[in-house]
Order: structure tokens, then C-alpha cells, then sequence
């Protein structure tokens, strides 16, 4: 029997076409999230099978573990994982209820003394983690104090997707506030800082103060070449990172960051970072990324063999999620 609210299937993306490419590489690799996450983007899959995909990570606690996200395993709950679960519910617009208050009181119960979230949790030793996301604030802190401390990477996308669907709770008030002191203090920011600034800022509600913080977090970027400004433009002057750097969250030298990374639709303040030129640059070689088997390659460094192989699912639906916001394709 069909699952309620199921629409007809659709006709198969014509043979050849980046979509249908894509498409085999999603039945043939991806967890069944990503695949129902794909065919509810594409395929005219229903809301309810995503949802019912992502109940298998939830906890009784309210977060979700489990892998959701790969860099992360284990069963426990923990921030980084929720903020995942949140981007689900939010892509199916699912993202409010009974669902998310039970996610804002999990949250609620593992926020620091500012309100924030940390990037690691005490809940979560002892299971295998990528370096870059195990490791504390300063290079220097044990375990416990950088779970003490905010983070805005784990922090800002949450928030972001809360205001952005609507969603009122207690713990927004002083989680809101956190983030917009950490993307004030942003002087020497990290892409991974400016990717979680950007999700905060294109989505909270006082639009004026979002704007002018973003056009300052965009001079940053481009005067600090944190951006490559396509293919043929590498950034300039790469730094080399110390390995303390890593353990807190930085991977380093490693992959360039382009505009649609930033700007992943039209509609984000990022889009006004970049020229008309600079945007399609950045789009074509995103385009051209998509690799034989049909999917993007994940562009974190691997950490172990599972967790890189996960990742390209999810890789393979920003990209062409990024790509139709732009109107290459329709699909």
C-alpha cells in the first residue's frame, strides 16, 4: 500500500542527464535518509518517508545520534547531529510542532552557561569522531572545557533554521543573542565560522542588523581571501594551520571555498559577496564536480573510509539543490 500523502511516480530523469546520473549513484550508495531526501527533492517523494527515515536516529532525549552525521558516531545525542535532524525537517517543511519543541528542550538541557552550544558534548566521549570536529575552542582545553564553551558553527545553523521556520522557545532568546556577539567579534574568521554566520544571518528576523553584519562578514571574506573566485583563481597566500589548529575545528590547508559554498541560493545574503561573473564561474565548476559514478566528491578530509563514503549523499544533494536554486536545471 502507498504511504499517505505519496504522489505518483514520476517518469525517470532522461538517460544521460546529470539528474539521472545522480540518481544511480543514490540507490546504489546512499543511507535510506539521503535516498528518500533525494527522491522527495526530484522524484516527487512524499515528506512523510523522510520523516519516517529520520525517526531512526532520534533519542528519548529529544536529540538525535546514531551517525546522522557521519563525522560523528554512536548512538548519544549530540548537537552537531540535531542541527543535521533540524536541516532535514526544515528541507521537507516539517521543521515545528510537537517535534521540534521536544528538539528545543534537548537543547535546552545541553546549552552552555551563554546559552550556546558547544561543538563536542560530554555525552559523546568515547565514540569514534572526526579530529576536526573532537577537538576544543583554543588547541588547548581538555575534553570538559571545550564542552563548556559556545561554539557559533554549532550554534548559528541551529538558530538560523529555528527563525527561519517560525519556531518560538525560550532557549532562542539568549541562543540568538550568543550569535550575534560571535559574528560581531569575527575578525579573522575561519570558513567554517563564516558558513555558520551566514546560516544565522539569512534567516534572523531583524533583517536591517542581519544585513550590515553580513556586508561586514563579506569584506572579511574577500579582503582575507578566504574565498577562491573560480577554478582558474585560487586562493592566494594559503596559510598553513598548526596542528592544534585542527583539533579545534579548522581543517587547514585542504579545500578551497567558492561562492556557491556561501551563497547557496540566490535569496542568501552571501549571493551580494560575489559579481555576476564570480557567481557563474563558481557555479560551472560546481557543475563540472559531478564525478563518473554520478555523485559529488565530499570535500572534508577523510577521517576514516565509512564516514567519507556517507558524506557524498549528502555532498551530492547540496550540489544539486544549489544548483537548481540557481536555475541550471529543473528537476
Amino acid at each position: 500500500m502507498a504511504e499517505t500523502g505519496a504522489s505518483p511516480l514520476p517518469c525517470t530523469p532522461p538517460a544521460r542527464s546529470p539528474l539521472f546520473s545522480a540518481e544511480q549513484f543514490m540507490w546504489l550508495t546512499a543511507r535510506v535518509l539521503e535516498q528518500r531526501l533525494f527522491a522527495y527533492h526530484f522524484l516527487r517523494g512524499a515528506p512523510d518517508a523522510v520523516e519516517a527515515a529520520l525517526d531512526a536516529y532520534r533519542n528519548e532525549d529529544g536529540g538525535y545520534g546514531h551517525a546522522l552525521e557521519p563525522d560523528l558516531r554512536g548512538p548519544v545525542s549530540r548537537p552537531l547531529h540535531t542541527a543535521h535532524a533540524l536541516r532535514v525537517l526544515d528541507a521537507v517543511g516539517r521543521c515545528g510542532g510537537q517535534r521540534v519543541e521536544r528538539v528545543c528542550r534537548y537543547l535546552t538541557s545541553v546549552s552552555t552557561a551563554d546559552g550556546a552550544l558547544p561543538v563536542v558534548h560530554p555525552s559523546g566521549r568515547g565514540y569514534p569522531a572526526a579530529p576536526l570536529v573532537q577537538g576544543s575552542p583554543t588547541g588547548s582545553d581538555t575534553p570538559a572545557q571545550a564542552a563548556s564553551r559556545g561554539s557559533l558553527p554549532a550554534t548559528g545553523p541551529v538558530v538560523g533554521l529555528l527563525h527561519r521556520n517560525e519556531v518560538w522557545h525560550a532557549w532562542l532568546f539568549r541562543a540568538t543573542d550568543f550569535c550575534w556577539g560571535a559574528v560581531a567579534n569575527l575578525e579573522q574568521p575561519r570558513p567554517y565560522e563564516v558558513l555558520a554566520a551566514v546560516a544565522f544571518l539569512d534567516s534572523v528576523p531583524d533583517r536591517p542588523r542581519a544585513e550590515a553584519a553580513a556586508d561586514r562578514l563579506g569584506r572579511l571574506v574577500r579582503a582575507q581571501r578566504l574565498v577562491a573566485l573560480g577554478p582558474d583563481r585560487p586562493v592566494a597566500g594559503e596559510r598553513r594551520v598548526p596542528q592544534q589548529a585542527a583539533h579545534r575545528g579548522d581543517p587547514g590547508p585542504g579545500p578551497h571555498h567558492f561562492p556557491h559554498d556561501f551563497a547557496k541560493s540566490p535569496a542568501s545574503l552571501a549571493r551580494a559577496w560575489f559579481t555576476d561573473d564570480e557567481m557563474t564561474r563558481s557555479l560551472d565548476h560546481l557543475a563540472a564536480g559531478q564525478q563518473e559514478d554520478g555523485g559529488w566528491p565530499a570535500r572534508r578530509r577523510p577521517w576514516a573510509p565509512v564516514p567519507a563514503f556517507e558524506a557524498r549523499a549528502m555532498v551530492t544533494i547540496e550540489a544539486l539543490c544549489t544548483l537548481r536554486a540557481y536555475g541550471r536545471f529543473v528537476g
